[in-house]
């Protein structure tokens, strides 16, 4: 399979695999197999940090990217993920999108503030757990 770039830019779909190693199906399977197999582990490796410390996600599409070697519906999961990403980028980006986003924080700074303005006047420099009201 051809994996040089087609008319819009884009790499080509398909195997990442050396031609010798393409050539001979037993070893594309074993080859294959290999690749899903390693691919698979860095997933669960990411699936794993998701809610422990560590860049889970990042882990994730890392695993995403190996089968994206070698299997052509991880290389479209891959390009699907990459146009969201470069659309909230641009939306981000965006001068009204990110007045919006500096209104809300301030606002939301601002009540956090004033909350914590009225809770240390009632109670003062004391944990909410040693409060004996």
């Amino acid at each position: 399979m051809d994996t040089g770039s087609d008319e819009q830019g884009t790499t080509a779909l398909g195997s990442r695999a050396p031609a010798f190693i393409r050539a001979s199906k037993p070893l594309h399977l074993s080859w294959q197999v290999g690749v899903f197999v390693v691919g698979l582990a860095v997933v669960a490796g990411g699936v794993v940090m998701l809610p422990l410390p560590g860049p889970g996600w990042l882990v994730i599409f890392g695993g995403m990217a190996i089968w994206a070697t070698e299997f052509v519906w991880a290389q479209l999961v891959l390009r699907w993920t990459k146009r969201k990403v470069a659309e909230a980028t641009r939306k981000a980006l965006d001068p009204k999108v990110r007045r919006r986003n500096i209104i809300v924080t301030t606002a939301g700074l601002v009540i956090a503030a004033a909350l914590a303005g009225v809770y240390v006047a009632k109670f003062g420099m004391v944990a909410p757990w040693k409060i004996n009201n």
